[in-house]
């Protein structure tokens, strides 16, 4: 396994963890938004058969006050940079030379926000949904390669990222009236459905988001 990121010190908990379980995984430090790093980070890697594309922002705020560079921000992460780490991975699998070992997973990160809309959120949702556009577009390019592209679609869970949005107790109180399941995403009802698209249980599915948000988006 190899865990990539920016920021080597997250890198280095998650390595100890997936250690201390007993299994093994390397890092490499890279910001996904530079593509130059992107190419060389990739490179390395002998061959790759399961990309987990993950990386994803976003800054809350009202439709008429979302500002140039919130914008640009969020396009180039959560769009921009997501395309190129799938199109370079997709590369190296392509690159395999035995016959038998072509192929691969691809699974985009998304979000329930992929599906509807919400307010606070629009370039979020923009984002999102441009993110489950690409993985039909790149199920069906990549299929005769034998290459599967699904993506994950989670409801609100507790992260670094949205653990200040839900200490506000307004905020918490509209998210868990959204969810008829009343409460909030685990990590490992995320991790449980990478690993079912990963694996040759999945071997039919692709181009496909596997929607995990309680009922959210059922309403």
């Amino acid at each position: 396994m190899v865990l990539l990121s920016r920021t080597q010190s997250q890198l280095e908990e998650v390595q100890e963890k997936i250690i201390k379980n007993g299994g093994r995984a390397r890092i490499l430090v890279c910001d996904v938004t530079d593509s130059h790093q992107l190419r060389s980070a990739v490179d390395r890697l002998e061959r790759l058969d399961i990309l987990i594309n993950n990386a994803g922002m976003n800054i809350p705020e009202p439709f008429v006050e979302v500002s140039e560079s919130h914008l640009d921000e969020m396009l180039a992460l959560n769009v921009r940079a997501a395309f190129l780490v799938a199109q370079i991975a997709a590369r190296k699998m392509l690159e395999a030379s035995d016959r038998a070992a072509k192929g691969g997973v691809i699974i985009n990160m998304s979000s329930q926000m992929g599906h509807v809309g919400a307010e606070r959120r629009t370039v979020y949702c923009m984002t999102k949904h441009a993110l489950e556009g690409l993985t039909k577009a790149m199920a069906v390019e990549l299929a005769p390669s034998n290459i599967r592209v699904n993506s994950i679609a989670p409801t609100f869970l507790e992260t670094p990222m949205t653990r200040s949005f839900l200490a506000d107790p307004e905020f918490r109180n509209w998210v868990m009236g959204r969810i008829p399941l009343g409460r909030l995403g685990r990590m490992e009802e995320i991790a449980g459905a990478i690993l079912f698209l990963a694996s040759p249980a999945a071997s039919l599915i692709t181009g496909t988001s596997l929607v995990i948000d309680g009922g959210w988006t059922a309403r």
